[in-house]
């Protein structure tokens, strides 16, 4: 018998970039890149794992927008042609390193990812959804949705209609991709505000994720902090993100992806070739850009770019290999001591950006595949579950209200209301009350119909919390004020047409072609509860 549970969650998330209009725009390459490191490895991972017979549990959300990007033909045809690129390039570099010992070892190194990534995207036929939905119908993954756009709901809560659509879409979206409705939530940014459980309720979701401090100070403080998940007064139960065993994993300061071993990230071969080279492999434009391939590891702390030694997958896997025994180790003595203390068995929460592994942390897969082997064959203590399972087994916890917060800078909401992005609310607010407005109106033809549905879609994909956040970060701010301006002119555009009965349907029909995420929504979800 186990004396308690490790969860590792992951969110996958990306904003929706989608550029029909475009033969290339940089910023479709985050999905790229996600799919080619992020994605396409950890199903490796989970593949590998079934093959040898441990059956691992795992809770992983997949958001609205991301799950319709990789379903989107036109990006898969696009991702066809970025990974083309990728493997024409690792081959070259192979030729043009035939005396460079090292550096040759390592483009075969990616010429051979390369080429597993593509037979994965085959095998497949480029419909990594379905590949994730198989290890959900084996119960081995549970995958839970987000808002529907990753809107940021503390921020909308004075337009409930404006939260419920959030919810309500994305519940509906997930169950016409994973044919069953979803048991829980990752609450974009993990931000929660009093209230929301019961629309959460009304949705028929079983349970959300929040930070730490949203149990911690709960009312009635909880008797086993985070834990244990508790229940809100409507049945919906709540997970607390465990400090110590996020720590380990996600601070390149103290935690594992800051080891010398490891690929560093800020040196990447497409700002580093000669020009003329890697020319064919950057912008069109000629900007230079990340490739993807990287020659050097981390090294050591304060070291400049200049100084990096040469990378070796060879000991970055044995590195990992270590983190993971290390984290194992860490969990066996947590969990011992909080059994002794509780007496009963506890629940580690582990939530985490799911680009982190691959993405930012090139070996983030090798240690999750570590983690998953050794609690299997090398420990008793803990159990891996995902959150699914735990409540079902644990169906009886304590009653409280959660607190406020969410896992940004500060555990609150200035990362996504400051001086940097302020100015977007005024007009959010006005549009939430505009579409709450149109949500009364019965059309009178099929073309007022898709206005007002088109009006629901740009309202969603200007809410995205992800453009908040970008400007707060200060990193492709243009493209994240672009963005917010322009779903909120459509939005406008298609309120006042529909107002004086007025629609252009040239341009609706491009606008409907540019921004086409969910296709089967009813612009009526926005009616009053």
């Amino acid at each position: 018998m186990v004396t308690g549970y490790v969860a590792l969650v992951l969110h996958a998330h990306l904003p929706f970039v989608r550029h029909p209009e475009s033969d290339y725009v940089l910023e479709e390459e985050w999905l790229f890149e996600a799919i080619t490191e992020t994605y396409i490895p950890l199903l490796h991972v989970f593949e590998g794992l079934k093959r040898d017979g441990v059956d691992f549990k795992m809770t992983m959300s997949m958001t609205p927008p991301l799950v319709s990007m990789l379903r989107d033909p036109l990006l898969q045809e696009r991702y066809d042609e970025h990974l083309s690129l990728l493997e024409e390039l690792a081959e070259k570099e192979i030729e043009h390193n035939a005396s460079n010992g090292h550096i040759r070892y390592l483009a075969e190194h990616y010429a051979t990812e390369f080429n597993q990534i593509r037979q994965t995207w085959e095998n497949y036929k480029g419909d990594l959804v379905t590949a994730f939905k198989q290890f959900l119908d084996t119960n081995n993954l549970e995958i839970i949705t987000c808002g529907a756009t990753h809107g940021y709901f503390p921020l909308m809560k004075m337009y409930p209609q404006a939260v419920w659509a959030q919810i309500q879409v994305a519940c509906e979206h997930y169950e016409q991709n994973f044919g069953r409705p979803p048991k829980g939530i990752w609450l974009p940014e993990c931000a929660y505000y009093e209230g929301v459980e019961r629309m959460l309720a009304d949705a028929g979701l079983r349970y959300f994720l929040t930070d730490g401090h949203g149990l911690l100070y709960a009312r009635p403080r909880p008797r086993f902090g985070t834990y244990a998940p508790i229940f809100t007064e409507t049945g919906v139960a709540a997970f607390g993100r465990d400090h110590e065993s996020s720590q380990q994993v996600w601070s390149s300061e103290v935690g594992y992806p800051g080891a010398a071993e490891y690929r560093e990230f800020y040196k990447d071969l497409g700002w580093e070739a000669e020009y003329e080279y890697i020319k064919p492999y950057i912008m069109p434009n000629g900007q230079r850009k990340n490739t993807g391939i990287k020659y050097h590891k981390i090294t050591g702390r304060g070291l400049g770019l200049g100084d990096k030694q040469l990378y070796d997958p060879y000991w970055a896997r044995e590195k990992a290999a270590e983190h993971a025994a290390n984290f194992m180790f860490n969990r066996e003595q947590q969990t011992r001591h909080l059994a002794g203390i509780m007496h009963r068995p506890p629940i580690i929460v582990s939530p985490y950006d799911a680009e982190l592994f691959g993405h930012w942390w090139y070996e983030g897969p090798w240690f999750i595949d570590y983690l998953f082997r050794k609690s299997w064959y090398d420990q008793g203590t803990y159990g891996m579950t995902h959150l699914a399972d735990y409540l079902r087994a644990h169906p009886t916890q304590q009653v409280c209200k959660p607190s406020q917060s969410s896992w940004g800078y500060k555990g609150f909401h200035e990362y996504w209301l400051n001086e940097t992005n302020a100015w977007i609310y005024p007009h959010l607010h006005k549009a939430a009350e505009r579409m709450i407005e149109l949500a009364y109106r019965e059309p009178e033809d099929e073309l007022v119909w898709k206005a007002l549905n088109q009006a629901a879609r740009e309202l969603l994909l200007a809410q995205s919390s992800d453009w908040a956040f970008i400007m707060r970060t200060g990193t492709m701010v243009p493209y994240a004020v672009r963005r917010t301006r322009s779903h909120l002119m459509r939005f406008n555009k298609l309120y006042d047409d529909i107002k004086i009965g007025k629609i252009d349907s040239g341009w609706l029909e491009k606008v409907e072609e540019i921004d086409n995420i969910f296709p089967e929504i009813n612009y009526r979800v926005y009616r009053p509860l």
